[in-house]
Parts: structure tokens; C-alpha cells; sequence
């Protein structure tokens, strides 16, 4: 069967975020979806989603983030029709609230949403379905829940190690090994992983509980730079000024 999946990965240098597109390339509309737009980078990311001749229907985010603004409000303004996706653990603002084991339809190819909290109390880590006409190998956005050797801290915004620990072995580290792993971020030039990878290599999430919440308990890492401005605007969709439709 052929792929019917368009995917790119691109990336905002600033907050060194990944935004990933996905479309549905066989489905008469090639209807598309944008997982954590950055505000500074959508007028590139329309431009793409024109040029391949997308139909974009969703903007999500796997989180509240604390290091940029989300680009989901700035893209509804821009482009009509278009709906913003949050967890609804996230108590953020957005047109639509998924849950765990909901899916999210692009034409035929779907993603199944997870709760992977622990960075925050609203985390999610969007996989890919799981069949013969769905993408293979199978693709986990996991947000800042599990990184490319690494994941994300658990000091703010309700986090919790026990919570991630327990999040990402239930949710993540059952997926097939082959499972592809895109995160929200990387600062060291990774751009993809898998499931096994992470397994073995991680050096926070392959110990055992113990040995991680005490590495999170010590990484005293400095206040997020953009948190006083990120929080409060991701919590209304990326417009502050916006009340109305959101």
C-alpha cells in the first residue's frame, strides 16, 4: 500500500522547538495538522503548508509550553476554519479538548492521543495509529515528556518525576521499539529517536524510579527565561488579547 503520509519536521531556533506537519496525502482534501506551531515561525509554516497544497484543519499542542508561544491562535486568525487542540487536563483555552484514547482524524490516518503527564499536568504524547494503512513504523510525538536522551524538568507548573517516570514506561516505553520518537525540542542536534533507543540509552528514564526522581531533584536549572510571558498566553491559545472564540 502506498505511504499516504506527508510529514516534516521544522524547527524554531529561539526555543529550539520542533513543529511537525502531517497530511494525508491520498485523501481528496490532503487534510493536515500542525503539532506545537511557534507564533515567530507561522508565516513559514503556511507558506509550506500552501506549496504542498494542504488543507490544515488542526493546530495542537502536546502541552502548555514555557518557552515560546504557541502559533495555534495567530494560525486560526490566519487561516478560517482551523481548530485548535489541547488536553483537557491542561485547563488551557482551545476549540477542541482530547482525552486519553482519543483519536484525531486527518482524512485516513489518525493519531491516537496518550497522557503522558509529569512536565506538566497536562501533557500528551500523540502516536500514530496502530493498522495496516497507517504509518509503519508508528511515530510518537512526545512533547516534553521524553526527549532524545533526555526529558523534560519536573520542578514548575505541576509537574511531578514520579508522575513522568511512570507516564512515559506506561505509555511511551510500550509502544514497538521500532516506534519512531519526535519531541518537542532538542538542543543538541538530535532529530529523531525510537522507543528501544530511549530504552537503553536514555540516562535519566533507564534507571529505575528511584535513581530519576533523584536526578530531577538535582539538576537546579535555572528559571525558564520566557515562562512569564509563555504560560499565561499558551493558557488562552496563543492570543492574549483574544476572549472570544477560543
Amino acid at each position: 500500500m502506498p505511504c499516504k503520509l506527508i510529514f516534516r519536521q521544522l524547527f524554531e531556533k529561539e526555543s529550539s522547538t520542533y513543529t511537525y506537519l502531517l497530511a494525508d496525502s491520498l485523501h481528496p482534501d490532503k487534510p493536515a495538522l500542525l503539532i506545537d506551531p511557534v507564533d515567530r515561525t507561522v508565516d513559514r509554516d503556511l507558506a509550506l503548508v500552501k506549496e504542498l497544497g494542504l488543507k490544515l484543519i488542526y493546530a495542537i499542542n502536546t502541552h502548555v509550553h514555557a518557552d515560546h508561544v504557541t502559533g495555534s491562535g495567530l494560525i486560526k486568525t490566519k487561516v478560517p476554519g482551523v481548530k485548535s487542540i489541547i488536553s483537557k487536563a491542561s485547563n488551557a483555552k482551545a476549540d477542541l479538548f482530547v482525552e486519553p484514547g482519543d483519536k484525531i482524524y486527518i482524512g485516513d490516518i489518525y493519531l491516537e492521543v496518550r497522557a503522558t503527564p509529569g512536565h506538566t499536568l497536562g501533557c500528551l504524547t500523540y502516536v500514530t495509529g496502530d493498522g495496516v494503512n497507517q504509518p509503519q513504523p508508528r511515530m510518537a510525538f512526545t512533547g516534553d515528556a521524553l526527549l532524545i536522551r533526555g526529558c523534560g524538568r519536573t520542578d514548575f507548573q505541576g509537574g511531578s518525576s514520579d508522575k513522568l517516570y511512570d507516564s512515559v514506561h506506561s505509555q511511551i516505553f510500550t509502544l514497538p521499539k521500532d516506534t519512531l520518537v519526535y519531541p518537542a525540542h532538542d538542543y543538541k542536534g538530535f532529530t529523531v529517536s525510537t522507543v528501544g533507543e530511549e530504552m537503553l540509552y536514555n540516562p535519566r528514564l533507564s534507571k529505575d524510579k528511584e535513581t530519576f526522581k533523584n536526578i530531577m531533584q538535582n539538576l537546579n536549572l535555572s528559571y525558564p527565561k520566557m515562562i512569564d510571558i509563555a504560560v499565561p498566553s499558551n493558557m488562552v491559545c496563543g492570543l492574549q488579547e483574544t476572549k472570544s472564540d477560543l
